[in-house]
């Protein structure tokens, strides 16, 4: 027996539309020349339709362009972080539901997955999107050893098993593990999504299944790949986007080739949304991305360079921007962030030197480091009180929330700190007052930090103060992020910054994978996290007993039958978090500054703004975003 996601999509759903379809004008010149097929050829049969249900959004008008500032040109790929078109995503309740696919049909146990698709829907191209699509991914990449030497992706297996792929008609693909498979959804869902799926009529251009051998090579050799699967890798980069030929399925196309400092993206003709007066979305006909400095992007924002930023904005640029709104026509909004820490120390458990891994290891260390940190006073002096100072764990708007998650080890108590550095033995110290360890070497830790944040820097000025205190001392030092992250995997760092928890906002139905060492990207384990990743083909087992719990949960969690036994995985979790001080956290909820153009619609006033789940912007949908200005379209 099957049951269905029936949860909408933020405020859509399929089914007929009561409106004939609109064009948009961007199109109608294409369209009467006969260069374009009309609207109602270009949109699927059962198009997804955006309701409007919150007081102040309605349906909009096409036209205007949306300009905004990234720091990198490989920030590019944020267009498909917010265009947030995915087989299924989250609403702004985040709750899950079908976008690209009209349906999903999920087994009681969460062990197979039917998509139903789109009929009519079709790639930007105007090419068909079906379950070739599927097939060509499953069988011509990763069934081609070639393509993906490494074989199935970790991210597709469960309990180290690969899902069996049924192709049942042109519209209908089935995924079915031997074992419940409850992250297979959200993964699809995510900001960086899982891809399943393929545009297999362009990709077998450079497939040497598929193409011409002499044409194939001779593109290999103009493109200067070693052979045709880097050819192949080149072009098939979906989340990169960075490659203007590759058809998407996302409200806009990037029509513009790296490098390069200013990215212009199009309309999608094919895009799969209408409202409910039967405009075919995105309601922007443009959205034009300017590389600029991170440090000079408040100032840019400020001066009216963008007409809706987040990215690149902190909570300490909030008086400057607020101060030229009215000079140059935006508003100044702060929505709540959901990351469990705004600002985390991450002592690394996995450090190659012998003395300090042991000292880490030790909680009580970790322990007298959380309670000699003066969250009130970061949260007075940097966040003008408005964040909640505690520890790194859920945040108290999640219904697994409790107090002594938040407050565990995490209140400022200078004495307890210094007994319990005593306890351990830290007793001598040098002329400076510096606690020494056994060796004799001062106790001087290194922070290191990714180089991207000053609220980082901020913090830990106001914590350096505090661990002085407590005959610690704190350094900090700055590097580029992959220098920052690949020192940290080597067990090179000391210690790091970073944010804390992603989701701070979970239910029951979330993965609680990020509590335990499952990923080589825990900055505290990256080389237990990355015994999980590779299945433990590299890095080191967990050998401390409450790391190896955490991981005996998570696959609790992810066996479970029932949300009372996910929620009881969940809480141990928090609760050995907690009191394990694995991470130090600081505050958190902290208020993220997003401007927006003030003629700019549908955009809410109060939200959350996340990675994932979230996608920072793409929950809230921005192809349903409109400019109220006649200069901008109809």
């Amino acid at each position: 027996m099957m049951r269905r996601l029936v949860l909408v999509l933020g405020f859509m759903a399929g089914g007929a539309l009561a409106q004939t379809p609109i064009e948009s004008p961007m199109f109608q010149d294409a369209v009467k020349a006969g260069t374009m097929a009309p609207v109602t050829e270009r949109l699927p049969t059962v198009p997804a339709v955006q309701r409007f249900d919150a007081p102040g959004f309605g349906p909009g008008r096409h036209g205007g362009e949306w300009s905004m500032l990234i720091s990198r040109a490989q920030d590019v790929r944020l267009m498909v972080v917010y265009g947030y078109a995915r087989l299924v995503g989250y609403n702004s309740k985040f709750e899950l539901g079908p976008d690209l696919v009209e349906k999903v049909e999920i087994s009681p146990d969460q062990s197979s997955f039917t998509f139903r698709l789109r009929r009519g829907h079709k790639w930007s191209d105007g090419h068909p999107f079906t379950a070739e699509d599927f097939r060509y991914f499953w069988e011509d990449i990763v069934g081609n050893r070639q393509l993906t030497p490494e074989g199935v992706p970790e991210a597709l297996k469960v309990e180290g098993k690969p899902p069996t792929v049924t192709v049942i008609d042109p519209y209908t693909v089935r995924y079915a593990w031997p074992a419940p498979n409850p992250f297979f959804l959200p993964r699809l869902a995510g900001p960086a999504p899982l891809y399943i799926f393929r545009p297999a009529h362009y990709l077998k251009l450079f497939h040497a299944k598929y193409a011409d051998a002499a044409q194939l090579q001779r593109q290999v050799q103009e493109t200067r790949r070693r052979n045709w699967q880097a050819l192949h890798n080149l072009r098939d980069n979906m989340y990169r986007y960075d490659n203007p030929d590759l058809p998407t399925l996302e409200p806009w196309i990037n029509t513009t080739r790296a490098p390069a400092t200013r990215f212009v993206m199009v309309r999608n003709p094919y895009y799969h949304r209408v409202d409910t007066a039967g405009r075919q979305l995105p309601y922007i006909d443009r959205v034009i991305l300017n590389v600029a400095d991170p440090k000079l992007i408040p100032a840019k924002v400020g001066s009216g360079e963008s007409d809706l930023q987040g990215r690149g904005l902190l909570f300490n640029n909030y008086t400057f921007l607020k101060e030229n709104e009215n000079r140059n026509n935006y508003r100044t909004l702060l929505w709540r962030t959901a990351k469990g820490s705004q600002v985390a120390l991450f002592p690394n458990l996995n450090h190659n030197d012998p003395a300090w891994r042991e000292l880490f290891r030790d909680v009580r260390f970790r322990r007298a480091l959380s309670l000699a940190v003066d969250r009130d006073l970061v949260n007075q002096a940097i966040y003008f009180g408005l964040a909640v100072a505690g520890n790194n764990t859920v945040l108290p708007g999640s219904p697994l929330h409790k107090p002594d998650y938040l407050t565990r080890w995490a209140r400022y108590d200078l004495r307890e700190a210094n007994r319990l550095l005593d306890q351990i033995g830290l007793t001598k110290r040098d002329k400076e007052r510096t606690r020494l360890l056994p060796d004799g070497r001062p106790l001087h830790i290194i922070v290191e930090t990714a180089g991207e944040d000053t609220e980082q820097v901020d913090v830990l000025e106001l914590i350096r103060d505090d661990w002085a205190k407590i005959g610690v001392k704190l350094f900090t030092k700055p590097s580029q992020r992959e220098v920052f992250r690949n020192r940290i995997f080597a067990g090179e760092t000391l210690m790091s910054v970073w944010s804390g928890l992603e989701n701070g906002l979970p239910t029951v139905e979330m993965s609680p994978a990020e509590l335990a060492p499952t990923t080589q990207q825990g900055l505290q384990w990256p080389k237990w996290g990355q015994f999980f990743e590779s299945g433990g083909k590299s890095g080191e087992a967990p050998d401390l007993p409450e790391a190896a719990e955490l991981v005996r949960l998570d696959r609790v969690w992810r066996l479970a039958k029932t949300d009372p036994e996910r929620a009881e995985a969940w809480h141990r979790m928090l609760a050995i978090q907690a009191d394990q001080v694995f991470a130090i956290g600081v505050v958190g909820g902290v208020l993220q500054p997003v401007v927006a153009r003030k003629t700019l619609r549908n955009l809410p006033d109060e939200a959350v703004w996340n990675w994932e789940p979230g996608a920072q912007f793409g929950v809230y949908r921005p192809d349903s975003f409109w400019f109220d200005d006649p200069r901008t379209g109809s």
